[in-house]
């Protein structure tokens, strides 16, 4: 593993599906063991739920409140929480506060990174205006989300 700081705004940013992941530690740093991302989702913003087959996650609310659904459990978190999801869980989470919201996830073993960045829009300006989301955008991330064992499931109806 690399000694490493990335300073705020530092690191990758890409726009998945509407949200913005910005990589703060690759598995390329960590020789594979982890890998630690930044994600900013606008309000009513958030993944579709899906299942990733090949590692375990966990998020870190810094701000805002989500909606988090794990297998057939409804969550909340909230600013300072911490939410753990073992790999083969069906799970999801939802901005369901009223500013963006932002947490980090911590991936183990690393590749959701990669994932990340192949399936996402390079984020080139980071303002809410680009955050939005085109049928090409959830076309490729469908197309590749089983290349990284990750089964997207239909959204859950609200």
């Amino acid at each position: 593993m690399e000694n490493a700081l990335k300073r705020s705004g530092e690191g990758p940013s890409v726009w998945v599906v509407g949200d913005l992941y910005t990589i703060k530690a690759s598995g390329a740093e960590t020789g594979g063991a982890f890998t630690q991302i930044e994600v900013s989702v606008p309000p009513g913003s958030g993944p579709p739920p899906h299942v990733h087959h090949r590692e375990d996650e966990a998020f870190y609310v810094i701000e805002g409140e989500f909606e988090v659904h794990v297998d057939d459990e409804v969550l909340t978190a909230n600013t300072g929480d911490w939410v753990t999801l073992a790999k083969e869980s069906l799970h999801s989470f939802r901005n369901i506060g009223e500013s963006v919201g932002r947490m980090l996830i911590l991936a183990t073993p690393a590749g959701l990174d990669d994932f990340f960045l192949e399936a996402g829009r390079t984020a080139t300006d980071t303002s809410l205006d680009s955050a939005t989301v085109t049928e090409e955008d959830k076309q490729r991330l469908l197309d590749i989300s089983p290349k990284y064992g990750i089964d997207i499931k239909a959204p859950r109806e609200s």
